[in-house]
């Protein structure tokens, strides 16, 4: 039994949604979000709430009911109001900049790295703080993540990608007799 599926998703005004042949359609204020959903799990889709039952009881539905209830979730609060993920670049030379639809880091590489901004995101650089910003929240996620991947903080001197907020635990270098 999941805790989240159980729950009902309340639809804000100005927002509606909408769904055919398995396909939810979200519309809000800031533009519209589409996913495709399996039959496993039946949405009933109301005037001002949604609610999800498995159509029948398995490991695989029950798992689903939750991720489909939190995808729903995402998908009506991602159409109201952008999900923003900040990236602080640390270390000594290292630089971002965005020209035009690309994402330019000096990670201390002998070459610059050349990232391809997605159309659906919107990436801002100022100083060593890089700001993704979208509706979806899972393109917003995995794009910062891939960001982040290429060049991990590191525990001594803390250089690299880490995101606004995490902690880096340190560790101490070697000690000199």
């Amino acid at each position: 039994m999941s805790r989240i599926g159980k729950k009902t998703i309340i639809i804000p005004e100005k927002t509606e949604a909408v769904l055919a042949d398995g396909v939810l359609t979200v519309k809000g204020s800031l533009g519209s979000l589409s996913k495709n959903f399996k039959p496993d799990i039946s949405i009933n889709v109301g005037p001002k709430e949604i609610t999800l039952l498995p159509v029948k009881k398995t490991l695989e539905t029950d798992a689903l009911w939750g991720t489909y209830a939190s995808l729903i979730a995402n998908m009506i609060a991602g159409v109201n109001k952008m999900f923003v993920k900040k990236l602080i670049l640390e270390g000594i030379g290292y630089k971002s900049e965005v020209k035009g639809a690309n994402l330019i880091l000096a990670l201390g590489f002998s070459h610059p790295v050349t990232v391809a901004v997605p159309t659906t995101l919107k990436v801002t650089a100022e100083k060593n703080v890089i700001t993704v910003s979208g509706m979806d929240k899972e393109k917003v996620g995995q794009f910062a993540a891939g960001l982040r991947a290429m060049k991990k903080p590191e525990p001594y001197k803390g250089k690299g990608f880490h995101y606004d907020g995490e902690i880096i635990k340190r560790k101490q270098g070697k000690k000199t007799a």
